[in-house]
């Protein structure tokens, strides 16, 4: 038989799922009859504590987990830097491990590690990630999540996020300035929260200069890839009027629309500049150097690290998480592919 969970008594009883955990736990602030009639739900139910939620109260491992979508993408690695960094000085481990941007591997690895006994996860949702009951059944019990990058306002957890609006925005901004009208922007599929910030950070930046929406220069790519830059690139250079610039979702993206653009012999900044997202250490050392917004990556693990480890204290006090949202700014790096 299935293990019963939190919310599997909560709904049982139209409660919360925290008034059921905190009924488990006899916390003074639930009524008598409230308690009573937890566990009596529980009884009824076959519910017992997950192990792990013991041995987190019995401070009984020091191991969190990380799951990241690519583990040797440039900014992944400077995320898992900063997360290593906080957490080895806290004395926890930390075990990896990738969804490769699949939602069903994503509930594997978070289920798996679940099962290894971790004290803790740290999220980057994958790109085919919509739903997130797979995290909330880990919150039942007893689990803390943090989600960093890729996130879901549809999971109640702590969140650390680049202010993807705005960068976007300061790039768009940014072209419009150098005296560029007809910008493209190679966009992400829409449900990640942070391709679609960007989008909309584009597009706020041309409505406040005055400059109309042309969807035919609005490509979405499926995979964000360097092959999807250099397909969509070439599509746009053989419109009757191209773009005289390109914002990017990503580095890859724009890598792959800067490798098309010179094979189509179109001049870089000349004829089209060109701004990515990211700022991959690459872009210094291409021809030209590719201008990106620059994520804080070291600092987005430090800061999920900490949120990570302060949830796990509480769960360990029995007091109750208090959930943050953690915007960290982001920083245009202008280089010559847009003329700087």
């Amino acid at each position: 038989m299935k293990r019963a969970t939190l919310r599997d008594i909560a709904q049982a009883l139209n409660v919360t799922v925290a008034t059921v955990s905190r009924a488990l736990k006899n916390y003074p602030d639930i009524s008598t009859s409230t308690k009573q009639a937890v566990l009596a739900a529980a009884e009824r139910l076959r519910y017992a504590p997950h192990p792990l939620a013991v041995k987190l109260r019995q401070q009984a491992y020091k191991v969190i987990g990380v799951v990241v979508p690519d583990i040797v993408h440039p900014f992944f690695s400077d995320v898992i830097s900063g997360i290593v960094d906080v957490a080895e000085a806290q004395g926890y481990h930390v075990i990896l491990s990738q969804s490769n941007e699949r939602y069903d591997k994503e509930i594997r690895v978070t289920r798996m590690l679940q099962a290894t006994g971790v004290d803790g996860l740290l999220v980057c949702l994958s790109n085919e990630t919509t739903a997130v009951d797979h995290l909330r059944e880990l919150q039942d019990y007893d689990l803390p999540v943090v989600l960093f990058d890729k996130v879901s306002p549809e999971l109640d957890a702590s969140a650390v996020v680049t202010n993807d609006f705005q960068g976007a925005y300061d790039a768009t901004a940014h072209l419009i300035g150098l005296g560029r009208r007809r910008i493209a922007h190679l966009k992400g599929t829409p449900h990640p929260q942070n391709t679609r910030r960007r989008f909309e950070g584009y597009q706020a930046a041309l409505a406040a200069h005055g400059l109309p929406p042309q969807p035919e220069y609005v490509l979405e790519c499926a995979l964000v890839t360097h092959e999807e830059g250099a397909a969509f690139a070439r599509q746009l250079m053989a419109l009757p009027a191209p773009p005289d610039a390109i914002f990017a979702v990503t580095d890859a993206v724009a890598i792959g629309a800067l490798t098309a653009l010179k094979e189509l012999g179109h001049r870089v900044p000349g004829d089209v500049a060109l701004v990515g997202f990211s700022d991959w250490a690459v872009c210094r050392f291409l021809d030209p150097p590719i201008s990106s917004v620059a994520q804080p990556g070291y600092a987005i693990g430090r800061r999920a690290s900490e949120l990570l480890l302060r949830e796990i204290t509480a769960l360990r006090d029995e007091q109750p998480l208090v959930h943050e949202l953690a915007v960290l700014d982001a920083e245009l790096r202008v280089r010559a592919s847009s003329g700087g």
